[in-house]
């Protein structure tokens, strides 16, 4: 994929971070209430609630370090030990926003988000979606076990629901 100016790469780049940040919000949406402070089996200092938060806090710390330099604002962080989930949802609005800011910035760029003091992906701007949507599906799936794991099997229309892509990329738009 060129992104080398060609604006129809960048939208869908774009879309492609809309939809994936709706997934994510659409899971936060659906967890259940109870589950949001129960602690993770063998890590007892981390819960539902901190791992939900550390995916807007991630997003945020790559925000600052990639692109504060260039004009884009970071997003503040959450309290990851007292966020509610629908403060979590609107927080989640606003580092999507600085997501595609970078990738803006990146396309105007040449293809390539500005290289961070620590970088662990290739700066080019498939490489940097892919990264982000790694991280946020691995963190998906820790959600979904957990809810499992800890007695709140989630019903298989949420389950599913976190891979209908094509009706979360039509509620994103």
């Amino acid at each position: 994929m060129n992104v080398r100016g060609g604006s129809e790469s960048v939208r869908s780049l774009i879309a492609a971070w809309r939809t994936n940040n709706r997934v994510t919000t659409y899971l936060i949406e659906e967890l259940p209430p109870p589950l949001w402070s129960k602690a993770v089996p063998g890590s007892p200092r981390q819960t539902v609630r901190t791992i939900a938060a550390h995916i807007h806090n991630a997003r945020c710390s790559w925000i600052r370090n990639l692109g504060a330099r260039h004009g884009i604002p970071t997003p503040r962080r959450v309290d990851r030990r007292r966020v509610r989930a629908s403060e979590l949802v609107r927080a989640l609005s606003r580092s999507s926003t600085g997501i595609i800011r970078l990738i803006e910035l990146g396309a105007a760029r040449g293809g390539a988000v500005p290289r961070a003091t620590w970088q662990n992906f290739p700066t080019d701007l498939v490489h940097f979606l892919s990264y982000f949507v790694a991280h946020e599906a691995h963190h998906r799936g820790q959600l979904c076990m957990l809810a499992r794991q800890l007695g709140h099997r989630l019903p298989a229309s949420v389950i599913g629901g976190i891979w209908q892509w094509t009706k979360r990329a039509r509620e994103s738009s």
